[in-house]
């Protein structure tokens, strides 16, 4: 790899984590809670300004033919999402600005210039290209977050090779499961993983020609070539070939019910959608350093960890070890991060490592000054969660919403408007989100003229719909065209989430159709229990279900983990039930609670609701490839 060793740079002063000061955007903003409306109200002119000040304004003016043509575009026409997250910032006189910043889980720090990486994907490029790889073949990765995985990303797309990404503590069914529905060409990976996931099971692989072995080869692998070696003979020129925007670029699996994952398809003009998003919805700024701590072979580490941050032109922080609280208050500290998007699982973690009464002595013993704003997403926030960033970390923590088949970001809440705790925020700029009228299993349900409606009613709810339109738009689902096809009605792209909007246009998350509980003529959105219930000082985390019952049709049954110091028995059970009839009334509070320190969980750590359904009732699982708890 050639890297430059170095340890972190810049200033350190400023505020300890704790206080209750600045917003994200700078020190003479103030924050405050408004009693009445529970909302985290913001005022005060920010020391670094917001790039989406206007909200209402900006929606009325944006469009996205005028984004797509802020892009640099390839010399000879066309876009290539390498280019755009490189070579455009090199060609710009950016080639110095470091782009990667990786923390390995010990020794020095490892950075890559905008220069250095552009160089060393054009490598790999050239690499693939020599092993007659061309435009359309998957390259799938199956790495850790290392330096190679980085530069393997943008090589494969300055290839016009379609990119797979694969998480790397999969089990080896999973991974084999995915390569065969995807067609597997090339693997990128270790010696380690290929030998415990792959090797054996190559021969029901006839379409794999390649494997890319990184890091240590200690022993003869046949059918395989040492990264070193490929790079070693790769020139540093590369041309990226002409590019079309609805060239695809990525293929991104998801789960399914039904035990067969999806794959979603998504083309190199995606990339002006990230490079928006992440200036609007994370406030991304040139010199920022930016801390995705979502693992790349994820959609939200792929699309914000690698794509979109390089797109705007920042400093990316690359944390190669496993999470651990300490080790990410010292990442946030040393590596002087300056906006900093996880997921809520990750944040709840981090609020059981800190005692809820006395001092905050673990986050108050690092310097997080050069924090400015935070975000989450990967599943609903919950309001305590938004509040703890605010008490504990100096800043609210800002919820926004996506799929992987939206591609980017599409409803967040933002820098320079107050936060409704709970609210998943407001549209962005360029989208435009309906809640239409739906049934029990969240289809839109249609008018006297066979049109879908959408909901009137202000506390009424309904399934979210998007129109389509924006660039990273999923183009299909790989070989389900009947499967895409399903997912619009009369124009919208319909999510499956059903959500409630208040009067200003927030959009509050109710629960995945099939999640949401009909109990004795009552419809209940298992977040808001979730929610109520993580107000309980014993409850760490929680996932909530409909029980079948004889007399209710269906009564709410509650699954929780505790914090540490508390010990599950009937006495806090009744304690937990009482405090949950207080918070949210006897027709909605769970009727049940049991005891689970190991809820289902995917690796992006969403409770599994469906297949706590599935336990209770004794049905078939369905694809657990994205258990936590699955084999590695």
């Amino acid at each position: 790899m050639d890297p430059v060793p170095t340890g972190a740079s810049g200033p350190v002063g400023g505020r300890g984590a704790g206080a209750m000061i600045e917003a994200e955007s700078g020190p003479t903003v103030e924050r405050r809670m408004d009693e009445a409306s529970g909302n985290i109200v913001k005022s005060g002119v920010p020391a670094v300004s917001p790039n989406l000040a206007d909200y209402a304004l900006s929606c009325r003016l944006f469009d996205w033919r005028q984004a797509t043509s802020e892009l640099a575009g390839l010399p000879g026409g066309g876009v290539n999402i390498a280019h755009e997250a490189v070579d455009r910032h090199v060609l710009e006189g950016r080639g110095e600005h470091i782009a990667l910043r990786c923390v390995p889980p010990s020794g020095a720090v490892v950075t890559l210039s905008y220069t250095r990486l552009a160089a060393l994907s054009n490598r790999f490029a050239n690499g693939l290209h020599r092993l007659g790889v061309r435009a359309g073949d998957r390259v799938f990765t199956l790495l850790g977050r290392c330096p190679e995985l980085y530069v393997a990303v943008l090589g494969t797309l300055k290839n016009k090779s379609v990119l797979c990404p694969l998480f790397s503590a999969f089990g080896p069914d999973p991974v084999v499961q995915r390569m065969t529905l995807g067609d597997a060409r090339v693997l990128v990976t270790t010696q380690a993983l290929y030998q415990r996931k792959i090797a054996d099971r190559r021969a029901g692989l006839p379409g794999l020609e390649h494997v890319v072995i990184v890091g240590p080869s200690t022993a003869d692998l046949p059918g395989t070539v040492r990264w070193d070696d490929l790079m070693e003979a790769a020139s540093e020129e590369f041309t990226i070939p002409a590019t079309d925007p609805e060239d695809p670029a990525l293929l991104h699996f998801t789960s399914g019910t039904t035990g067969r994952p999806k794959g979603a398809v998504h083309v190199h003009g995606a990339v002006a959608a990230h490079r928006v998003t992440a200036e609007y919805a994370l406030d991304l700024h040139p010199d920022d350093v930016y801390w995705c701590t979502a693992d790349p072979g994820w959609v939200t580490g792929m699309s914000y960890g690698v794509i979109a941050p390089l797109a705007a032109g920042v400093t990316v922080v690359v944390d190669e070890g496993e999470f651990d609280a300490a080790r990410w208050y010292r990442v946030l500290e040393s590596e002087h991060v300056t906006v900093w998007y996880t997921a809520p699982t990750a944040i709840r973690m981090l609020m059981r490592a800190t005692p809820r009464t006395g001092p905050f002595d673990l986050p108050r013993s690092h310097d997080l000054s050069a924090l400015r704003f935070i975000a989450s997403v990967g599943e609903p926030l919950n309001p305590e969660a938004v509040r703890w960033g605010a008490d504990v970390l100096g800043l609210p923590i800002h919820d926004n919403y996506w799929q992987t088949e939206t591609g980017c970001i599409v409803i967040a809440n933002l820098a320079a408007c107050d936060i409704r705790p709970g609210s998943m925020g407001r549209p962005l700029p360029g989208f435009q989100a309906e809640v239409l009228a739906a049934d029990e299993q969240g289809r839109p349900v249609r008018d006297g003229a066979g049109r879908v409606r959408p909901v009137t009613d202000p506390a009424g709810q309904g399934v979210l719909a998007l129109r389509p339109g924006w660039p990273s738009m999923f183009r299909g689902y790989l070989d389900d065209e009947e499967r895409y096809r399903s997912a619009f009605v009369d124009g919208w792209y319909v999510t499956g989430d059903l959500v409630r909007r208040d009067s200003d246009g927030y959009l509050w998350f109710v629960g995945r159709a099939d999640d949401v509980i009909k109990s004795a003529g009552h419809l209940i959105g298992p977040f808001e229990v979730e929610s109520a219930l993580m107000e309980h000082p014993a409850v760490a985390e929680a996932g909530v279900i409909g029980r079948p019952d004889p007399v209710a049709g269906t009564v709410v049954k509650a699954f929780v983990s505790l914090r540490p110091g508390f010990d599950p028995g009937p006495e806090l059970c009744t304690d937990i039930l009482a405090f949950a009839r207080r918070k949210l009334g006897p027709a909605v509070a769970p009727r049940e609670v049991a005891f689970d320190q190991n809820l289902p969980k995917t690796r992006s750590g969403k409770v599994m609701r469906r297949l706590l359904r599935a336990r209770e009732q004794g049905l078939p699982e369905g694809d657990t490839s994205t258990l936590e708890s699955g084999s590695a």
